[in-house]
């Protein structure tokens, strides 16, 4: 048994750890510690999922509480907080002097209330989210967010670097989340946006891996707009130096009316000229693409 409070200030690139919860991500997760060098101990409700983990070399726990003890360090991988809490919260599971990595995903509310919930039973705790999937886990394409007390971090940073990028974005909990929804947001905006596209450009017989490049080179040639934009939403002051929303919001009529003349639904271009409207209609005319954040911050309607 491993003495949790015992843990160092600064824990090795080979440390002992442990994986609760073995899906798809879970086991990724685990592989990457076990490629690592870590000796890694797993636990999962179903224990037939470690069967390949235990082969390469990983310890199978008979409990959770097993599991807990066996590191200093414990990434929970589940499927929501509340089989989180269900499961650490049960009778007989000690957290005190563990260090959690919980990078189950969910909303920056539950990451803070686990956060407490946590501390109370006296585990120091960080929240995280994975920004990869399960094949890009151990590379450097796996970029793997943690919120939370920057030392806790600090002390276990060597071990957490086998899963990939990782980076703490501060103190509060809720940060690995909120970040996580946010690339979300633009993940789904992207491929909505495209799909718009490639639905208008299929009516006059273009097809899908035809538009693809150039729809590639429009979104990186935007992507490169966003250090700009994110000056003028800091400074708040939105100077057309581009293009007028009032312009923008002309050439929006354009796609929905050819998205409507093309028999395409018009859905996601009348959603963007509405927004475009309302800021118009507060005097934001003249000003530039960002101004919109304005309509972005506030609550939407029903």
């Amino acid at each position: 048994m491993t003495d949790r409070t015992a843990a160092p200030v600064n824990a090795s690139a080979t440390a002992p750890v442990t994986v609760v919860g073995l899906g798809l991500m879970g086991r990724a997760l685990a592989g990457a510690f076990l490629t690592a060098g870590h000796p890694t101990t797993v636990w999962n409700r179903t224990s037939s999922k470690a069967a390949d983990l235990v082969a390469g070399g990983a310890r199978l726990a008979p409990s959770i509480g097993a599991a807990l003890d066996a590191s200093p360090l414990t990434v929970v991988c589940l499927t929501d907080y509340d089989a989180v809490h269900e499961l650490l919260g049960a009778d007989g599971v000690t957290l005190d002097g563990t260090t959690l990595v919980n990078l189950t995903s969910g909303d920056s509310a539950q990451a803070r209330a686990t956060a407490r919930w946590a501390g109370l039973r006296g585990a120091r705790y960080l929240d995280g989210a994975v920004m990869a999937v399960p094949p890009a886990i151990g590379t450097a394409e796996a970029i793997v967010l943690h919120s939370g007390p920057r030392a806790d971090f600090d002390a276990h940073a060597p071990a957490l670097a086998a899963l990939g990028t990782v980076s703490h974005l501060g103190e509060d909990h809720g940060l690995a989340s909120l970040y996580d929804v946010a690339g979300l947001a633009m993940m789904w905006s992207v491929l909505n946006a495209w799909l718009q596209g490639t639905a208008m450009l299929g009516k006059a017989g273009v097809d899908a891996a035809t538009y693809a490049p150039f729809a590639r080179r429009i979104a990186a040639e935007v992507a490169d707009w966003l250090p700009g934009y994110a000056e003028q939403i800091d400074a708040g002051s939105f100077p057309a130096e581009v293009s007028a929303l009032e312009t923008d919001a002309r050439a929006m009529e354009h796609l929905i009316c050819e998205s409507e003349a093309l028999g395409v639904n018009a859905e996601l271009p009348r959603l963007f000229k509405a927004m475009a409207d309302r800021a118009i209609a507060a005097g934001h005319g003249g000003e530039q693409y960002p101004v919109l954040i304005e309509e972005f911050g506030r609550p939407g309607k029903d």
